[in-house]
Order: C-alpha cells, then sequence, then structure tokens
C-alpha cells in the first residue's frame, strides 16, 4: 500500500511529548502513513508572528488531513486560538467528539457511549466582540441557517453510518427564541428526512443535568458552538476526563483530529503527558481515513493496556509517558486487515444553500444604542417618521416607567419604530436627529417585519 502523507502538528507544552508517543505506536503497527511535519501556537509565534503560518495552511490543504496537539490559547488577552483559526480557515464546520467508558477508568457511570457534534464555526465564536461604554462589552451571537444545516446534517448522516438510533438537538430556544430557535428549526427540517432515526430535543441545562445523572440515556448528542464546547467537556468528564476524550474537525475537504486538553506546560517535558487522547484522536482519523484494521488494532492495544493496570499517573497509575506508550506497543497485535475501507466523504447531501429562505421584509425601526450615564436619557419622543417605543437597560424595559428598580448601567436601548415601512435615509436621518439631541449613539440595529406583519426582532424584557 502506498503511505499516505499526514500533516502532523505537535502544539505547545506536552504536544512533542504526546505525538512521539503516536508515531512511535504507529509505526510499530505499521500504519501507513508519512508524517509531514508542520508548526503552529507559540513556536510559530515566536518564529513567524502568526500561530498559524501559511506554510502550514498549505500542507493540511495539500494532505487533506492533520492531527495536532494541543495549543496555548491565553485568556482574556493575547493571540487569538489556534484551534479556532484552524477550523475557521479550513471551514471544518463540525467538531465530532466521542465519550466512552474506557476499560479500567473509573468513573460513576458504566456503558456510556456518546457521540457529540457540535457547529464549529460560528454562534459567539464568531468573535465579534466590541466594547460599547468603558463599562459594556458586547458579543454579537450568530446563528446561520446554512452553518446550521451543515452540522445538523452531518449528526444525522453520522448516525445512520455508525448504526445509531437517537440524534439529540441541544438548545436554548426558551430563551434566546431567534437564534437557538432558527436551530431547533433547522434541526426540525432535517430530522424530516431521516424517518429511521429517532430525533428530540432538550434544553441545554437539562441536558447537562440528565448528563451528570443519566450519560446512558443519551446516543447522539447535536450542539451550537458554545453549548458543543462546554458539553462535549462535560461528557469527557462523565468518561474519566480530557486526558481520554478525542476530537476531530470535520469539513468538505479537509479534516484535522486533536487532541482537546490543554498544553499542560507545568509537566511538559518531565514524562508524566497521557497520550491517550492523541491516540484515540489518532484513531479517528485512521478510521476517516479508511484504514479500519489498523485503527481497531491500536484501539484493541489501548484497551488492554488499560486493562492490565498500566496508566499514566491522572488516571491513577505510575507509568510514564514513555512506559505507557511501550506497553500500548507491547499489546499489539499483527493487523490482518490492512486494506483500505471506502470512507463515504462528509455529506450535506440535500445542501445548505438549497434550503435558504427567501423572505421579503419592510423596514419598520432601529434600536439606537446610546451611551448615558446618569439615570435614563430624556431621549426624544419623536423623530422624524419614528416615536420613541421603550427604553431598556441590560435588556430589561426601564421606559415608559415600570415601577422596577434595577441596576442601571451606562448603555441603553432606545427603540423607535414607524407606523409604516420606512427607508435606511430616514434612518440616518433619525441617528442625527439622536446626535443633535445630544445623545451618543454607540450602534444601531435595524427593525424588519415580513410583509404580513410578523416581527423579526426580540421584545424587551418586561415588554
Amino acid at each position: 500500500m502506498t503511505p499516505r502523507t499526514v500533516t502532523l502538528i505537535e502544539g505547545d507544552g506536552i504536544g512533542p511529548e504526546i505525538c512521539a508517543s503516536v508515531e512511535k505506536v504507529f509505526q510499530a503497527a505499521g500504519v501507513p502513513i508519512v508524517w509531514e511535519r508542520a508548526i503552529a501556537g507559540l513556536a510559530a509565534i515566536e518564529q513567524f508572528g502568526n500561530g498559524v503560518p501559511p506554510e502550514t495552511f498549505a500542507s493540511i490543504k495539500r494532505n487533506k488531513v492533520a492531527l495536532k496537539g494541543p495549543t496555548t490559547t491565553p485568556v482574556g488577552g493575547g493571540h487569538k486560538s489556534v484551534n479556532v483559526t484552524i477550523r475557521k480557515s479550513l471551514d471544518l464546520y463540525a467538531n465530532v467528539r466521542l465519550a466512552r467508558s474506557m476499560p479500567a477508568v473509573q468513573t460513576k457511570f458504566d456503558n456510556v457511549n456518546i457521540l457529540v457534534v457540535r457547529e464549529n464555526i460560528e454562534d459567539t465564536y464568531a468573535g465579534i466582540e466590541h466594547w460599547q461604554t468603558p463599562n459594556v462589552a458586547q458579543c454579537l451571537k450568530l446563528i446561520t441557517r446554512e452553518g446550521s444545516m451543515h452540522a445538523i446534517r452531518y449528526a444525522f448522516e453520522e448516525a445512520r453510518k455508525l448504526g445509531r438510533k437517537r440524534v439529540t438537538c441541544v438548545h436554548k430556544a426558551n430563551i434566546h427564541k431567534i437564534t437557538d430557535g432558527l436551530w431547533l428549526e433547522v434541526f426540525r427540517q432535517v430530522a424530516a428526512e431521516y424517518t429511521d432515526i429517532v430525533a428530540d430535543d432538550i434544553i441545554v441545562d437539562n441536558c447537562c443535568m440528565q448528563l451528570a445523572t443519566r450519560p446512558e440515556q443519551f446516543d447522539v448528542l447535536v450542539l451550537p458552538n458554545l453549548y458543543g464546547d462546554i458539553v462535549s467537556d462535560l461528557c469527557a468528564g462523565i468518561v474519566g476526563g480530557l486526558g481520554v476524550a478525542p476530537g476531530g474537525n470535520i469539513g468538505t475537504e479537509y479534516a484535522v483530529f486533536e487532541a482537546v486538553h490543554g498544553s499542560a506546560p507545568d509537566i511538559a517535558g518531565k514524562g508524566l503527558a497521557n497520550p491517550t487522547a492523541l491516540l484515540l484522536s489518532g484513531i479517528q482519523m485512521l478510521q476517516y481515513m479508511g484504514l479500519v484494521g489498523y485503527a481497531t488494532a491500536i484501539q484493541d492495544a489501548l484497551a488492554n493496556t488499560l486493562a492490565s493496570g498500566v496508566r499514566t499517573r491522572d488516571l491513577g497509575g505510575m507509568a510514564t509517558t514513555e512506559k505507557f506508550t511501550e506497553a500500548i506497543i507491547a499489546h499489539l497485535h499483527p493487523v490482518t486487515d490492512t486494506g483500505t475501507v471506502v470512507v463515504t466523504k462528509p455529506s450535506v447531501a440535500g445542501s445548505a444553500a438549497a434550503s435558504t429562505v427567501t423572505e421579503e421584509w419592510d423596514l419598520v425601526g432601529a434600536d439606537v444604542f446610546v451611551k448615558y450615564g446618569d439615570g435614563i436619557p430624556a431621549m426624544p419622543e419623536k423623530l422624524g417618521k419614528f416615536t420613541l417605543k421603550l427604553q431598556s437597560n441590560r435588556g430589561t424595559k426601564v421606559w415608559p416607567p415600570s415601577g422596577l428598580s434595577i441596576l442601571l448601567v451606562d448603555h441603553y436601548r432606545c427603540r423607535y419604530v414607524s407606523a409604516e415601512p420606512v427607508e435606511h435615509a430616514d434612518v440616518l436621518e433619525l441617528l442625527a436627529g439622536v446626535t443633535e439631541a445630544g445623545f451618543s449613539w454607540m450602534h444601531v440595529e435595524l427593525l424588519h417585519q415580513t410583509k404580513s406583519g410578523e416581527a423579526r426582532y426580540s421584545k424587551a424584557q418586561g415588554e
């Protein structure tokens, strides 16, 4: 068999150690792979001033598949997440993580086998954030019909391919009625096409409670980006922690498999790193590539090693990274099935674009956000074609007065509406009027409604 070239990104901290472990295991198993090394993370920033240099993207695009060690992401500042950069730049729309009970890894639960499919591009991870005032920060949550369609359809396709019976949509549509409401709407639309699979939905907080009490009830979970990030880690904790959690980022053209835990710089170079998560990610990668015989052999060797009592310290054992790797190699059995299974390419059949909704809207108003720090601003109640309908602070209506006493910050939404459809030029006149009245506006959101009068914006709390 002609070896397949795969991009290998060692990453930061313990990344080089656990990558070396995977390389040794793959070599011992005779996996027909040639590694092409590429750089990302702190070393890339130091060398190129960029967490993911163009040469690394070129390598992944050339080889189509990559295995990546953990990279460091600073909290509250510094460089952008390398992981998010790779996912977005390669349009890796689905993050796929398996949470499955492992032999001899003691947890409170047995027989857990949950496939988590997380939308991987948008939601709050679009990273669109602004300071509105020195005291108010804003993040935009973007849920698109097309992006939701890609991830949700992939979840159903994987469920069908793997013989799984149930896909559960996780959301918060009771509160985020428009954004999560769209996610749930798309889920129900896609589910109607997969009548052989049970489809249901659950609110994200209830999902977390159920996972902490009866995780065995779940089969496949599909979630928007932020919830998926959190819930997938919860699922990992249920089966033993991030040290045993594999991860894959799947796109139409490319796939990047990675350990989902941190780079653990405090133990780097001490022989304490657990390579299990990256090895499991490598197994997931081999399955994706159709090298199923090799994947099964390595999976069995890992399971038998854990069952024999050889474990790294984070799993309650005493084995070093090197000793654990040697034990896995010792448990390898000869790979008899060396053929390549033809694996169906990730499908978004019935393309997302085909489901795009065309709907005519009328512009009927604007939410004008103003900075004001001396109580509720006395905004003009009439400006051009617009009438002031309400003012809210942190989402709660404070004008007209409601009698509520709440904490006020220096950032107000002032909703101006018109009895008739207006033009963008009318909104510009509105903003000029706000400025002439002595108020500093920070940003504006246009208010639309359908031709039948259905609002395409949310109400304020208390409205």
